[in-house]
C-alpha cells in the first residue's frame, strides 16, 4: 500500500511540474518597447515576406509553450552552456539534421522529465529507490543531449582527418595544373564528399559575400578541432599574409599529411597484438584447451583408478 502512495505522489509531482511547464509564460518574458516591436516584426510578419521562415505547423505552435519552459529550465540547470557555446559545439558536429542550441536545451529539459519519471516508476519500490531512481532518469535525460552531440563531434572529427590527406593532394594537382587557389577550393569541393568538402564548400560562400580569405579560414579553423587540420589552416593564412606561393605551402603540408598517415598507420598495426590478447586468451584458449585435452581427461576417467 505504502509503495503504491509512493508511486502515485511521484506521478502527481510529476503532473504538477507539467501543468508549470505548460502554463503560459509571464507578460514580462515578452521584450518591450523597440525590441518588442522588432520581436512581433521577426515572428509574426517574417513568414510574410519573401526570404522570411517557413511559418510552423500548428502542433509545433501548440508545443512552443512547453518548450520554451523546458528551455528555461535548462539554462538554469546550466548557466554555463549559452547559445553561443552550443552553437560552437553544433558547428564542431557539423550541425547535424535540425539540431539548433534552442531545440538542445529543449531536449535536455524533456529528457530531465521523461527518464526522470521512468527511473521513478522502475524504482518505486522505496521513497529511497524512488528518490534515487529519479535523480539518475533525471541525470541521464539531461546530459543525453550532450552526450548525442559530443560523440556526432568526435565522428565528424575522424572524418576530417581521414580525407585531410586525399583533398591536399587533389589540391596541389589542381594548383600545379593552372588554377587559382580559389578555383582549385571549388573544383575540390564540388568533386569530392565529406565534411572537409562541405567545409571548404562554406570557405567559398563566405569568400563570395565578401568576407576575405583569410577570415574566412580562420573561421574554418574555429569550427574543427583537429589540429592537422588547423595547422594547414594556418600555414594557408600564413601565406596569404606574406605573399608566399600557394603551391609550395600545398606541397610541403601534403608531404607532411602524408607522413603522419603513414605512422599513424604503422602504430595502429603495432598495436594490433596487443588487441588480440582478450579474444584469443578468452575465446580461442579454452576453446582449443577442451579439444586437446578434452579426450585424455575422459580417458583417464575412464580408466580402473576412478571405478
Amino acid at each position: 500500500m505504502t509503495g503504491v502512495l509512493t508511486l502515485l505522489a511521484g506521478m502527481a509531482a510529476i503532473a504538477g511540474g507539467l501543468i508549470l511547464l505548460l502554463a503560459p509564460p509571464r507578460r514580462a518574458d515578452r521584450p518591450t518597447g523597440v525590441a518588442g516591436a522588432l520581436h512581433s516584426i521577426e515572428t509574426e510578419y517574417a513568414g510574410r515576406a519573401g526570404g522570411g521562415t517557413t511559418p510552423a505547423s500548428r502542433d509545433e505552435r501548440l508545443a512552443e509553450p512547453l518548450m520554451r519552459r523546458l528551455r528555461m529550465l535548462a539554462k538554469s540547470l546550466s548557466p554555463g552552456t549559452g547559445p553561443e557555446r552550443l552553437q560552437h559545439r553544433l558547428d564542431i558536429a557539423g550541425n547535424p539534421g535540425t539540431w539548433t542550441p534552442e531545440r538542445i536545451l529543449a531536449y535536455k529539459g524533456l529528457g530531465l522529465f521523461l527518464l526522470g519519471a521512468t527511473g521513478a516508476l522502475i524504482a518505486s519500490g522505496s521513497v529511497v529507490g524512488l528518490l534515487l531512481g529519479a535523480a539518475v532518469g533525471a541525470a541521464a535525460g539531461f546530459f543525453l543531449p550532450d552526450i548525442l552531440l559530443y560523440n556526432a563531434g568526435l565522428r565528424r572529427q575522424a572524418e576530417l582527418h581521414r580525407a585531410l590527406p586525399d583533398i591536399l593532394d587533389l589540391l596541389v594537382v589542381s594548383v600545379e595544373a593552372g588554377l587559382g587557389f580559389d578555383a582549385a577550393l571549388t573544383r575540390v569541393a564540388q568533386n569530392t564528399d565529406g565534411p572537409l568538402a562541405d567545409e571548404l564548400a562554406r570557405v567559398l560562400q563566405e569568400i563570395r559575400i565578401g568576407k576575405s580569405r583569410q577570415d574566412a579560414l580562420r573561421a574554418m579553423g574555429e569550427r574543427v578541432s583537429v589540429e592537422e587540420v588547423r595547422a594547414f589552416i594556418a600555414a594557408l593564412v600564413q601565406a596569404g599574409e606574406l605573399g608566399m606561393p600557394i603551391g609550395q605551402v600545398l606541397r610541403e603540408q601534403a608531404r607532411e599529411a602524408r607522413i603522419k598517415r603513414r605512422q599513424q598507420a604503422e602504430e595502429a598495426a603495432q598495436k594490433v597484438p596487443v588487441k588480440i590478447i582478450f579474444p584469443v586468451v578468452m575465446c580461442i584458449l579454452p576453446a582449443l584447451l577442451i579439444v586437446v585435452v578434452g579426450p585424455g581427461i575422459l580417458s583417464i576417467m575412464e580408466s580402473p583408478l576412478f571405478r
